[in-house]
């Protein structure tokens, strides 16, 4: 936990790691990588690759947030945001990690996270329990979470973003013929 991540290998090889990094204003799995060590993710921001799109730093490996929460913005949340920005927008802090299994074919990591409104105070206790399950050829993730409010009624509004998303590496995008940065 001091080095703010757990990395789950499957044979001795990496699969993906949970992380909980300052630059992040969310706990993610990264990188997600296929049974034959192929990585799926996109490295930006926190490893950045040659050809890849610098646009929403907030997309990083795996996660679980969401737009509108009690009028609260918890998806758009990130560094590169202006102070003035960040300080309207909520955050998701990791606070501690319940119980690790090993196994031959899955593993679990259990965790406990925070849904910090832009005053500080946690509007929600996530509890997730990550199954990653492994084989010859496969790789996949099981994510069971469980949301408690705590001392008032949480309303999700509708919304464009969230609940859950991956960003994929740039060989993976959609095609697209609208103008965007790269990071060569």
């Amino acid at each position: 936990e001091t080095s703010n991540r757990v990395d789950i290998l499957v044979d001795g090889q990496p699969f993906t790691s949970y992380i909980w990094p300052d630059s992040l204003k969310k706990p993610v799995l990264f990188p997600l990588r296929t049974a034959s060590g192929t990585v799926v993710t996109r490295g930006y921001p926190l490893e950045p690759r040659a050809g890849e799109r610098t646009d929403h730093p907030h997309h990083a490996g795996l996660w679980f947030n969401y737009e509108n929460v009690n009028g609260v913005d918890f998806w758009n949340n990130s560094t590169a945001l202006p102070s003035a920005q960040q300080a309207k927008m909520g955050k998701i802090v990791h606070r501690r990690i319940i119980k690790t299994r090993n196994g031959a074919n899955e593993g679990e990591l259990e965790v406990e996270m925070d849904w910090i409104m832009p005053d500080g105070q946690p509007i929600l206790h996530e509890t997730t329990d990550f199954i990653f399950h492994a084989s010859p050829s496969t790789r996949a993730v099981d994510r069971i979470s469980t949301l408690t409010a705590l001392d008032k009624p949480v309303v999700f509004k509708d919304s464009k973003d969230g609940l859950i998303a991956l960003r994929v590496r740039r060989e993976l995008e959609q095609p697209s013929s609208e103008a965007v940065t790269y990071t060569d």
